[in-house]
């Protein structure tokens, strides 16, 4: 099957204006996916990221009031971390780095000495199993009476979780912009049939068959798609570099994750490839079972 009609092919559907509907259509369609698709795979790349940041890391928190006794037990709790094998980071989080994150809630009076901030561990563990959980506890208790221990994980869950729906919620949209193409293409292969119904009667009464009508069809709404695709995938594209520049620009951790890699930048690339099939299938689909009925 050619890929490119053949001069007497384009004079024969007369397809200049609605070539150029066709292609801008398609141009708004992968546009509108590409921007759902690129959402999708750079909140999921955010999620495994953030996951992997936050499996087996604890914080401990010493909440005695008095500060001699607070001081000594953070010291010890700090040893005792340090003797366990699973433990492969311990970081005890300065007063001053507490302070500077109070300040928006408390004012400059984070800064008072007198006040009772609670003292923080921050903790890398090598195994994240519940017994690797229980021996750490048991060692912080046994020095650190009043610690309390904090998975970064479970109060972070929420997180992740509403990045996972986003997450799903983009690739459902994909999966909709890849129906209503379907459907467009659909459509758009009907009207032209019934705009060369009176053409397709001659080519049929001069020998040409069913599937030959169609060819004539799927390769136009073919190219149209393919060409609307690129185009809105370039300008997609842009679009997906200007925000993740922005987002770099704020220098947030976690906004900062929402990045593609090259696999996902390859798989954008060949949604004007894969929607070009999908219309070439629409379009047989539809023309050879429209010929059928009216013919």
């Amino acid at each position: 099957m050619k890929l490119v009609p053949s001069a007497a092919d384009r004079r024969l559907l007369d397809e200049s204006r609605g070539t150029r509907a066709m292609t801008w259509i398609m141009a708004i369609m992968l546009f509108l996916t590409v921007l759902a698709g690129a959402l999708g795979l750079g909140t999921r790349s955010a999620a495994v990221l953030l996951g992997r940041q936050l499996a087996g890391r604890l914080t401990v928190q010493i909440v005695e009031p008095v500060e001699a006794q607070r001081s000594a037990q953070t010291t010890a709790a700090v040893a005792a971390l340090r003797r366990l094998p699973e433990v492969t980071r311990v970081r005890e989080v300065d007063r001053a780095e507490l302070t500077s994150l109070l300040r928006p809630w408390l004012g400059s009076d984070g800064a008072d000495p007198d006040l009772p901030i609670p003292a923080l561990i921050d903790v890398d563990l090598g195994s994240t199993s519940d017994a690797t959980l229980a021996r750490v506890a048991r060692a912080v208790a046994a020095v650190a009476p009043t610690a309390r221990l904090d998975r970064q994980e479970s109060w972070m869950s929420p997180v992740a979780d509403f990045m996972t729906m986003v997450t799903g919620l983009a690739f459902a949209l994909v999966m909709l912009m890849a129906a209503a193409t379907a459907a467009v293409v659909i459509l758009a292969a009907r009207a032209g049939l019934e705009t060369h119904r009176d053409t397709i009667e001659v080519l049929h009464m001069l020998g040409s068959t069913d599937v030959q009508v169609s060819r004539l069809f799927q390769r136009r709404i073919a190219l149209d798609t393919f060409f609307g695709g690129v185009l809105g995938t370039v300008l997609a594209g842009g679009m997906v570099v200007l925000i993740g520049m922005q987002l770099r620009a704020l220098g947030s951790d976690l906004l900062s994750g929402l990045t593609l890699g090259t696999g996902d930048w390859l798989l954008l690339a060949l949604m004007p490839v894969a929607f070009a099939l999908l219309a070439t299938l629409a379009a047989r689909a539809a023309v050879t079972g429209a010929l059928g009925r009216i013919l």
